[in-house]
C-alpha cells in the first residue's frame, strides 16, 4: 500500500508500506478519500508543537472496513465509515467528565500516531464510525472538521438566540460558520480575504467584514445594536484577536479560541471580569462524529462546495503546493486513494 508521510519537516515522501491487519477490538479501514487540513500543513513546515517525525499524516479520512479484528460488534466488513482520529485512555479525569478530546494520554492520529494518508489504516473500532454508503465520500471526510465546529460551539453553550462573530473565513471559520447557522445563529464573519468571505456569504453569512480595509468593532456594533456579539469564535489562531474579542463582546458573552499559538498576548482582567465573559479553549472534538453525521446524512449540513480540489494520492506534492502557494483558491482539498 501507499503511505505518505512527512519524514521531517520539509520533506514529504510517498512510501510503499505493509498493511497491519486489525487486532482485538480494531478494524482495518481501506481509505477512499482524505482531507488536507491546516495542521497537515503545519506538520509539513514543521510549526506544529505536537507532531513527532517521521509521520505519516492525515486525520481527516473515509473509506470501508476491509477487515474486523476479534471482539468487534459495532461496524461489519463492507460498512462505510469515518474515523475518529482522537484515541483516548477512557481512565483519566479527562475521560472519566467527558472530555476525552484532551485525555491526559491523548493520542492523534496523523500527529502523535501514524494517520489516514495511506491505503489502509488500522485503529480502534471505537473510532470507525458508520456512515450511510449514499453518503458521498468526500462529504464524509468532512464530517472530522465539522465536529470541530461542533465542539466549540457546544462549549460555548451557541443557540438561536446568539450573534455570533466568526474571525477568519478558511476551512475552520466555514464549518463553524454552517453549524452555527444550523444552529439558528445570526453569523457576522471577518476576513482579510475578500474571495474568501464571499464564500462566506455564500454559506449563509449574515453579514462579512473585510478586516483590512473595515473596522471589525464598527461592523459588529451595527449588527449587534450596539451590544456586541454574544458568542466571539477565533478561527484564525491570530493571538492579538483576543484583546480585540474583549473588547466587542456584549456583557455575558463567551469567547471559544481554536490556536495553538505560543505567543504571548496582553489581556486587561478588567475586560474579562466587568462583563463575566467566558473564555473557552476548544480542543478537536469529544465524540461527536456521530451527530455531526447525522446533520450531513439528513441535509441539514450541505457542505459539497467546500471540496475545491481533488487530487490522486500519488500527486500528494501538487495538493500541497497548491495549498501552501494560493491558499485563498482552496477551500477543502481532499485526497482519493
Amino acid at each position: 500500500m501507499i503511505s505518505i508521510a512527512v519524514e521531517q519537516p520539509l520533506s514529504l515522501v510517498i512510501r510503499q508500506d505493509q498493511q497491519i491487519e486489525p487486532g482485538p477490538a480494531e478494524v482495518m479501514v481501506r481509505v477512499k478519500r482524505a482531507g488536507i487540513c491546516g495542521s497537515d500543513v503545519h506538520i509539513l513546515e514543521g510549526s506544529n508543537p505536537f507532531a513527532r517525525y517521521p509521520r505519516i499524516i492525515g486525520h481527516e479520512m473515509a473509506g470501508v472496513v476491509e477487515a474486523v479484528g476479534p471482539g468487534v460488534e459495532t461496524v461489519r466488513l463492507g460498512d462505510s465509515v469515518v474515523i475518529d482520529p482522537v484515541i483516548s485512555c477512557g481512565t483519566c479525569h479527562a475521560c472519566r467528565t467527558g472530555r476525552s478530546n484532551v485525555c491526559a494520554q491523548l493520542e492523534v492520529l496523523g500527529v502523535h500516531q501514524d494517520g489516514g494518508f495511506r491505503s489502509f489504516v488500522t485503529v480502534p473500532a471505537a473510532n470507525a464510525i458508520r456512515v450511510s454508503p449514499d453518503l458521498p465520500i468526500g462529504v464524509a471526510a468532512l464530517a472530522e472538521p465539522f465536529s470541530i465546529a461542533a465542539n466549540v460551539l457546544n462549549l460555548t453553550g451557541c443557540d438561536a438566540t446568539d450573534s455570533v462573530l466568526v474571525y477568519g473565513a478558511g476551512p475552520i471559520g466555514l464549518t463553524i460558520l454552517q453549524v452555527a447557522k444550523l444552529k439558528g445563529a445570526r453569523c457576522i464573519v471577518a476576513d482579510l480575504d475578500a474571495a474568501r468571505l464571499e464564500t462566506a456569504k455564500a454559506f449563509g453569512a449574515d453579514e462579512v467584514v473585510l478586516s483590512k480595509s473595515s473596522a471589525v468593532s464598527s461592523a459588529v456594533a451595527g449588527e449587534t445594536e450596539g451590544l456586541g456579539p454574544t458568542v466571539v469564535i477565533d478561527a484564525a489562531g491570530v493571538p492579538s484577536l483576543l484583546a480585540e474579542a474583549l473588547k466587542l463582546i456584549s456583557p455575558a458573552g463567551r469567547i471559544g479560541l481554536l490556536g495553538f499559538s505560543t505567543h504571548p498576548v496582553e489581556v486587561i482582567q478588567k475586560d474579562i471580569v466587568s462583563k463575566e465573559v467566558a473564555i473557552y479553549g476548544s480542543r478537536l472534538s469529544r465524540k461527536l462524529l456521530p451527530q455531526v453525521v447525522d446533520w450531513l446524512e439528513s441535509g441539514l449540513l450541505r457542505p459539497e462546495a467546500m471540496i475545491r480540489h481533488t487530487f490522486a494520492a500519488q500527486d500528494v506534492e501538487a495538493a500541497f503546493a497548491l495549498i501552501r502557494s494560493d491558499p485563498s483558491a482552496t477551500i477543502k482539498v481532499q485526497l482519493e486513494f
